[in-house]
């Protein structure tokens, strides 16, 4: 009898406090050459539980109707052989995946703004998006992935053709029977048409939250909360959890000011503002239970060579945020 009580004390105390399994993700990314379970290994050290493996797709400007995609001159990683290795290896490890195929603009220009100039051409795009997303829909049914993200910050695109996306999800449900989301960026996430038909509303979570050089966990989570507010209100309207698709801070000064962006600059490490801002994010929001996690924005698989307390770039290998996000994923594995 007395141990009954203890179970059921545990349990109700477990329950009252909130704690319960999140998505504590790493956003792994595509490597070069092969990769071995060695590289996998520092994902189980910093808690990681699951990864979003991603393949890509490449454009040559924002008016080019034709995606490339797993061609012999891209990545291993980022073709379907390299994809599929990759899931393996991450499987094996116990690290559950997210498949999150990307588009990548030449020159690095933002997706969001892929507009075609003429009817011809948006079917043209809808026809290569669709042979692009579907290829990896197959392969991610055929890996047994629990979530596939459908588009990353692809607004223009999904604004002005709803129609499309409304097929596109229903093709893409007839050939995978996992969880769906979409990545829409943070400033265009209450705009996406099509929710309600899919299982989790993603949002790569690079909202401003801060104008200081280094702003402390305080001032950080304050600076949440109109964002926070926005979030909640469309979670209840909608009625789907939330998933940070992404998210992440670089090593610099004024981090918090616009997290998106990733011009490279020299200098200005500010090791401090990342573990703020990473440790604020979390507390903000992993307790919600409406919030089911994210994905870390990134991780390479060359561990030993990469980051460092130099790096100013997003990051967070060899760096005191590691340590950091390891003691997060800790608390609701």
């Amino acid at each position: 009898m007395k141990h009954l009580f203890i179970l059921l004390f545990i349990l109700i105390c477990s329950s009252c406090s909130g704690q319960r399994s999140k998505i504590n993700g790493i956003s792994f990314v595509g490597s070069p050459k092969e990769i071995n379970e060695s590289h996998i290994d520092p994902l189980v050290n910093v808690n990681a539980n699951w990864a979003a493996v991603m393949p890509f797709g490449f454009v040559k400007n924002l008016k080019e109707p034709t995606v490339v995609f797993n061609v012999e001159k891209q990545w291993w990683g980022e073709r379907v052989d390299g994809a599929k290795r990759t899931i393996d290896l991450l499987n094996q490890k116990g690290i559950k995946v997210m498949m999150k195929p990307q588009i990548w603009v030449w020159r690095g220009e933002f997706t969001g703004n892929i507009a075609m100039d003429s009817e011809q051409n948006w079917q043209t795009l809808e026809k290569s998006y669709k042979d692009f997303i579907m290829l990896y829909a197959q392969l991610a049914q055929e890996m047994k992935v629990p979530i596939l993200c459908i588009g990353t910050e692809l607004y223009t695109f999904v604004q002005k053709r709803p129609k499309y996306w409304n097929q596109l999800i229903q093709k893409i449900r007839a050939v995978y029977k996992g969880k769906l989301t979409y990545a829409e960026n943070w400033d265009q996430f209450v705009n996406v048409p099509f929710w309600n038909q899919l299982d989790y509303i993603g949002i790569d979570a690079y909202f401003p939250v801060s104008n200081s050089k280094t702003p402390t966990v305080d001032a950080l989570r304050k600076g949440w909360q109109s964002h926070k507010n926005k979030i909640k209100a469309l979670q209840k309207t909608v009625g789907k959890p939330i998933l940070f698709t992404e998210f992440g801070y670089r090593s610099i000064h004024y981090t918090g000011k616009e997290p998106w962006d990733s011009n490279r600059i020299e200098g200005y490490v500010d090791l401090n503002a990342q573990n703020n801002a990473l440790t604020a994010l979390h507390k903000e929001f992993w307790t919600e239970p409406w919030f089911v996690g994210g994905f870390l924005w990134k991780w390479y698989h060359n561990h030993d060579q990469v980051g460092g307390v130099d790096n100013n770039r997003f990051t967070i290998q060899n760096k005191p945020s590691e340590k950091i996000i390891k003691e997060l994923y800790s608390v609701y594995k």
